[in-house]
């Protein structure tokens, strides 16, 4: 069964080159990955889907000839309107397995830095999200991730899934399993065991269960520099992280410790729910 991809790009080329990037480097791609390179016409350039060629925008044209030349199967599409919207709803119409985006800005604040539209589609659909920015690329090898994981179990198993579902053999995988103690990184801080820990006992379990080559950690410090601290000590090619809540504004939504990881990464972070 074909793992389903969509990306959306923009005008920005070297975002978009990132983002097809990304595609190109998932396990097996070119045997199990079907693409969908989309570009919305944003409402400032008021024209239709109709008026505009797919051949008329260079980054989009530039991201679905670098994954054709990887021998992925890709799909064009223009649409109009929200592009938020319009790119929820081509999740669901195609049934995407993932969304990779691009839209990392490195001054401003955090909504800008994230991206509006980034923001948007991370809150409203329930399927997982990944963000490249402009950079980032697969070591090669083994699929190192870092999955760092909170104290909720369900929302910890999602992230859990993803990594299990991702296509290729499961052995070429191998996580990281994190989970962060707050601020507990003084002298004299309480022990710090992963075993304490039955959410991240959980997904570790989980994966290992499915094939997962697994490391366990544990440590005390600030959430998200330790995460970004963890990913570059084992050199991740990916985080994996969960922080939706269907309640509040959607600054809550996303959650401080996600939306901080997801604008400081120099590594593609994928929100899985």
């Amino acid at each position: 069964m074909s793992y389903r991809v969509l990306v959306p790009v923009d005008r920005d080329e070297s975002r978009a080159l990132a983002q097809a990037h990304y595609v190109t480097r998932l396990p097996v791609a070119t045997e199990a990955i079907e693409a969908t390179v989309m570009y919305v016409i944003p409402p400032r350039e008021f024209k239709e889907a109709g008026d505009v060629a797919f051949e008329d925008v260079p980054a989009a044209v530039g991201a679905a000839t670098h994954i054709e030349e990887a021998g992925v199967s890709v799909e064009r599409i223009v649409e109009d309107g929200s592009p938020s919207e319009a790119i929820v709803r081509a999740i669901d119409d195609i049934g995407a397995d993932e969304t990779v985006m691009g839209g990392r800005r490195r001054s401003g604040v955090a909504r800008v830095l994230l991206g509006s539209t980034v923001h948007d589609v991370a809150v409203s659909t329930e399927t997982p999200v990944t963000l490249t920015g402009e950079g980032g690329s697969f070591s090669g090898g083994d699929r190192r991730l870092v999955v760092p994981v909170d104290r909720d179990t369900d929302r910890s198993l999602h992230q859990a899934r993803y990594v299990a579902a991702l296509p290729g053999p499961p052995e070429e995988i191998r996580a990281t399993v994190l989970h962060v103690f707050p601020h507990q990184d003084y002298r004299g801080a309480p022990p710090r065991e992963f075993d304490d820990v039955g959410a991240a006992v959980a997904v570790a379990d989980f994966l290992e269960d499915e094939g997962v080559a697994v490391e366990r950690r544990a440590v005390g410090g600030e959430v998200a520099r330790t995460i970004l601290k963890t990913a570059s000590s084992v050199d991740a090619d990916g985080i994996v992280t969960a922080g939706r809540n269907r309640s509040g504004v959607q600054e809550v939504l996303l959650g401080s410790t996600v939306q901080d990881v997801m604008v400081s990464a120099e590594r593609p972070v994928t929100l899985t729910g």
